[in-house]
């Protein structure tokens, strides 16, 4: 099997225009590299204080409160958890609901974001349990 030699066509999709830059050449190339990459670390680091940060947090308070609000409906109401469900305002995050009967639980979960468990006692009504960090 013959090997043919690489085209140096300016048409071949493969050839970039000649061998890699040297000298002042290159250091231009490596310095505009260095600024893209500087840029998109600088825009990650701003897309996660200014973005998803606050988003973060709003959906663990939506969760706390959807885990409170069902536990309250469902322990001292006395109704059925898919009844509860239809307590929840249509909100800015979709929060699914998940009980735990034994342990008279009630979970709150916004998707990728925040989950937050409220448990009934007796004579203390339904409480949040802690944030974890």
């Amino acid at each position: 099997m013959a090997t043919t030699k690489p085209s140096s066509s300016p048409n071949d999709p493969l050839h970039f225009g000649g061998p890699a830059p040297q000298g002042p050449a290159r250091r231009r190339w490596m310095r505009g590299l260095g600024l893209v990459v500087g840029l998109a670390l600088g825009l990650g680091v701003a897309f996660v204080a200014l973005v998803w940060r606050p988003a973060h947090d709003s959906a663990r308070i939506e969760a706390a409160r959807a885990a409170r609000q069902a536990c309250s409906c469902r322990y001292l109401g006395g109704r059925a958890l898919g009844d509860c469900e239809k307590d929840n305002p249509k909100g800015r995050f979709p929060v699914s609901l998940a009980e735990d009967a034994g342990a008279h639980t009630v979970t709150a979960t916004v998707p990728l974001a925040a989950a937050q468990t409220a448990t009934y006692r007796e004579g203390w009504g339904c409480q949040l349990q802690p944030w974890r960090d």
